[in-house]
């Protein structure tokens, strides 16, 4: 009788639990959840993180006016109408003559993602749509597919596209990153600042990306004083380039009612 009552008080033990209250409940556990149970010992599956919708909606789309940069001193031997970018400085200059350029601050590269070279402007386009690439959405499974043009779109106001690479110079909904190196080899800039350069530079125009300005002396194109033929391309990127699967390169401006490039992409190094 003595075991067996001994059986009945172990059976009927509850376990301790601390008490307190909470907005999920008197035990201050956190929400409810549903876990499949465990056998011999194996811990419960992680839940899945959320994925993202196929289309997200950008936002709005204003009217953003040009916003003018600085007109500085700039000794060059770039042609007048070339975009210089200093990747050290994190500037981009835009000159005017071989004494003058307008500069604008900007965001580079994060380490690892920086890159050197020369390229030409290949298209312009408002608004552009983001399709971020595969890689960045296995990191991130709550990216959509693709995001429309908008102000929540972190391409920005403008897309400035480089050759063919899947590099550019655009807007960005991130002002704080302005003056910074965090991008993923493309070049951020204000939304007024970059609505501005796009004005300026017509398809064609040359493009040259350097790792930093001479202290002294005139800034030159690296390999003498006139730019490569387009066909020419001279990138040197100090990390493995993005491929054309691992990214977007945009819905395409190529000019009023332009159509969109079939294998275009949005950008994988915003």
């Amino acid at each position: 009788m003595v075991l067996g009552a001994g059986f009945l008080m172990v059976g009927s033990a509850a376990p301790v639990s601390a008490q307190g209250l909470s907005q999920y409940g008197m035990w201050g556990s956190g929400p409810p959840t549903s876990r499949s149970p465990s056998f011999l010992g194996a811990a419960p599956a992680a839940p899945q993180a959320a994925r993202g919708a196929e289309l997200a909606q950008g936002g709005g789309r204003p009217s953003i006016s040009p916003k003018s940069p600085k007109r500085v001193s700039f000794d060059n031997r770039f042609e007048p109408g070339s975009v210089v970018i200093d990747t050290a400085g994190r500037k981009l200059y835009y000159t005017l003559s071989q004494n003058s350029a307008y500069v604008y601050p900007v965001a580079v590269g994060r380490q690892g993602f920086t890159w050197t070279g020369m390229e030409r402007v290949s298209r312009v386009q408002s608004w552009p749509d983001w399709h971020p690439p595969a890689e960045m959405r296995r990191r991130d499974p709550r990216l959509p597919v693709k995001m429309t043009g908008g102000v929540r779109n972190p391409l920005g106001a403008k897309a400035i596209y480089l050759g063919n690479t899947l590099y550019r110079i655009h807007g960005t909904n991130e002002t704080r990153s302005i003056g910074t190196a965090s991008s993923s080899g493309c070049f951020r800039m204000h939304n007024g600042h970059v609505v501005h350069l796009a004005g300026l530079v017509d398809a064609g125009a040359p493009v040259y990306v350097m790792r930093s300005l001479p202290k002294s002396g005139p800034a030159t194109p690296p390999g003498g004083s006139k730019p490569k033929q387009p066909a020419v391309q001279e990138v040197s990127v100090e990390s493995p380039a993005p491929t054309a699967g691992d990214a977007d390169t945009g819905a395409g401006e190529n000019g009023a009612g332009a159509a969109e490039p079939a294998d275009a992409a949005d950008d994988q190094a915003i």
